[in-house]
């Protein structure tokens, strides 16, 4: 009920500043009002679908209620926008009365909003949906030995497998990294929304990721949403290695090393992330020390413990618009190569979504990274 209240709240606003400035397109405005009423019964709905014990259901009404949720975010910033462009044009007509129609520009505008925000989730749904693109990056590292020149390393990350998102979407992804034949797969967390019980026929897709070091995982905050544990034993039954602060020596001595998610130790004290501990016994003259971590905010302590590259996601490069200028204040990096002192971080834009089935301005990505000797 509380949750529903704020919908109610949330979508009067909307409704308040949008359907009556709609009065010249009677039918647009009827449409607009059964819509808002729409979504403020069906967001409720589908953040609580898990509750519902028919399956079929529960997917259903996440669906349903995801879709509004990613239209209502467009339309809730849209009009946000809009009543500050009417509050300066208000200021405009005190300035120079009769410059413009008033009227007209309250009208105009709330079709625009109405229209923006349905062309931003249709075009968001289709990027979402679609199977992420490979984006391919080099990666200069000092001293890399010649026989390292050109490890490759196909990237996945913030998939979560859940109620949208099946075992076709995630086969898919599987076929794209299999295709592109790397020296490893790295897992950067996230991978599921919902407990082994449920989701594990849609996971087993990962079974099938070949490569010639094979394929490794770290945890996300959603792992430890769904349990943790359980999904850590069924990711190493199907044969994907999990990295709990820890490390395995590669091919020529390159030391991979993973750690559980930043947020890891409030729901496990054991879990507890340690980049340090990570490397623990690993060959001091390793040539390259690469570390997967689900957060880009575990870069300030991988720096400190000596590694060379940081592969990291969570962010999911904000997903949709507006939310991608809003990461850098939760995160020290938002998507794409960048340099903390002499530690390269990588964040992936993540290959899934999380959510509302929508992608605008931050598209999503399966990675393919080459190590290189730097110039």
């Amino acid at each position: 009920m509380p949750l529903f209240l704020f919908s109610l709240l949330l979508h009067a606003y909307l409704a308040l500043r949008l359907i009556p400035d709609l009065s010249a397109w009677p039918i647009a405005q009827g449409v607009a009002g059964l819509t808002l009423l729409a979504s403020t019964v069906m967001m409720p709905l589908g953040l609580t679908a898990r509750r519902f014990k028919s399956p079929l259901l529960a997917d259903r009404l996440a669906w349903t209620g995801m879709l509004f949720m990613g239209l209502f975010s467009s339309l809730f910033v849209l009009t946000l926008l809009r009543d500050a462009g009417l509050l300066l044009a208000w200021g405009g007509m005190a300035l120079a009365p009769g410059a413009f129609s008033m009227d007209a520009a309250t009208a105009d505008s709330a079709a625009a909003v109405a229209l923006l925000g349905l062309l931003m989730t249709f075009v968001g749904f289709f990027n979402a949906r679609r199977t992420a693109a490979v984006v391919r990056v080099d990666v200069p590292i000092a001293g890399l030995p010649a026989e390292l020149h050109g490890f490759s390393i196909a990237q996945i990350s913030d998939v979560h497998v859940g109620p949208t998102i099946k075992r076709g979407y995630l086969q898919a992804i599987v076929d794209v990294v299999n295709r592109l034949e790397a020296d490893m797969v790295a897992v950067t967390g996230d991978l599921v929304d919902g407990t082994v019980a449920d989701l594990a026929p849609h996971v087993a897709p990962l079974s099938g990721l070949k490569s010639v070091h094979g394929t490794y995982f770290v945890t996300g905050n959603h792992e430890y949403y769904s349990g943790a544990h359980a999904w850590i034993d069924e990711l190493n039954r199907l044969g994907v290695r999990v990295l709990m602060n820890e490390h395995v020596v590669l091919s020529h001595g390159l030391v991979l090393a993973g750690v559980a998610d930043w947020s890891a130790g409030h729901f496990d004290r054991s879990h507890r992330s340690d980049p340090h501990a990570a490397l623990a016994g690993a060959p001091a003259d390793a040539p390259v020390k690469l570390l997967l971590a689900h957060q880009p905010r575990t870069a300030v302590a991988a720096h400190q413990a000596g590694f060379d590259l940081q592969l990291s996601g969570h962010t999911h490069g904000g997903q949709f618009w507006p939310w991608n200028f809003f990461v850098r204040f939760q995160q020290p990096f938002t998507a794409g190569l960048h340099r903390l002192e002499s530690l390269w971080v990588y964040t992936s834009r993540g290959t899934g979504y999380w959510g509302p089935p929508k992608r605008f301005g931050a598209p999503s990505e399966i990675t393919y990274l080459r190590l290189l000797t730097a110039a």
